[in-house]
């Protein structure tokens, strides 16, 4: 009795076993892809190197004398690796993570300091090139240290950081939004009902990238008000600029997530290569710190991604004002990811 009860168990496990199996794609993206990453991090981190400190020095306040003094004393330490700026630039390279911290030399011949104290390693930053200042210093104290804060709206780290987890969202639901329903569609048989439908292939798939693109508007709308009213993020630019922007990013990954999805059998499939796809762009795009921290032979590549080129057009609308006339890279960046993903999508997609 107890066997016959179980057996229908039983078999309807190994059913979904040899449904898995019988997938090679599935097989490869739940287990190869993992252990590949693995070794590949495993080999690029096995030795922690020394962390850099990035400190920009003021050119455009105090003596060249003085000035020259200061950034030969940091660039004594091997940690510190110097810039020196003029004018406003230094606001900017704060305020995207360029650089860790941004000294000056005072007219009573201290040093002024400026961090941002949302970020901890500024922070961290600071209190290190203190300390070398003190043990440099001649007598039994160091300079003077002037503390400042880049605390001023539209300069803080929160303001370079909600326009990148905006173009994150939005490429999360673009791919996830999209390629998941057809999967999902494809796993049920439901896209065999749709092929018998009078209707084109274009028109079906555009529906799929409308409609996830309507669902964007109250995920953009909510992630936008929150940074206003709990933040106090303001949008520098026009906000129909803003506006078309989210418009294009979106279609972008949406048709992205139709070239994804267009053959992937399984739900494990589609798991696999969105991650594929995204990883890049989460590691090199720059939502949480600017791109450009990145070295100069991988820039190439990092601004030819598309939440690379989605964030920075946001981050330039939203904090620097510019309008859409001042983003051409950027939007043909966009709009390559977007046209040529769907054209490929179209010829290769498959109902079964």
């Amino acid at each position: 009795m107890n066997q016959s009860r179980y057996t229908p168990l039983v078999q309807l496990t190994l059913a979904r076993l040899r449904e898995f199996y019988r997938e090679p794609a599935a097989i490869f993206w739940v287990y190869g892809f993992p252990l590949i990453m693995t070794i590949a991090l495993g080999i690029a981190f096995r030795e922690r190197p020394i962390e850099k400190i990035t400190v920009d020095v003021r050119e455009d306040v105090g003596s060249a004398e003085a000035v020259g003094a200061l950034k030969e004393s940091l660039s004594r330490d091997e940690r510190i690796e110097v810039h020196a700026v003029n004018g406003d630039e230094w606001v900017k390279r704060l305020r995207s993570g360029k650089t860790d911290l941004v000294v000056a030399r005072t007219a009573d011949g201290g040093v002024e300091m400026w961090d941002e104290p949302n970020r901890s390693e500024t922070v961290l930053a600071r209190h290190a090139v203190q300390n070398l200042l003190n043990r440099q210093a001649a007598g039994p104290a160091g300079p003077k240290v002037s503390e400042r804060h880049l605390e001023e709206t539209g300069n803080r780290y929160i303001d370079f950081l909600l326009p990148g987890l905006l173009g994150m969202n939005l490429m999360g639901g673009g791919l996830f939004g999209v390629g998941f329903v057809l999967a999902d569609m494809r796993v049920r048989k439901l896209l065999k009902r749709f092929l018998a439908t009078p209707m084109r292939r274009s028109d079906f798939m555009l529906s799929i990238m409308f409609s996830r693109m309507i669902f964007t508007i109250p995920e953009v709308l909510v992630l936008l008000l929150f940074g206003w009213i709990v933040f106090d993020v303001k949008n520098q630019g026009s906000f129909l600029s803003l506006a078309s922007l989210i418009v294009i990013g979106a279609a972008s990954f949406a048709g992205l997530g139709l070239l994804v999805a267009s053959r992937a059998k399984t739900i494990e499939t589609v798991s696999g290569l969105m991650n594929l796809v995204m990883l890049p762009m989460w590691l090199l795009s720059g939502v949480f710190f600017s791109s450009e921290r990145f070295p100069d032979f991988m820039q190439p590549f990092i601004k030819a991604l598309p939440l690379t080129a989605l964030i920075d057009a946001l981050r330039a609308v939203m904090l620097e004002g510019k309008s859409l006339a001042d983003l051409g890279q950027q939007l043909l960046v966009l709009t390559i990811w977007g046209v040529i993903p769907f054209v490929i999508a179209l010829k290769i997609f498959r109902w079964r």
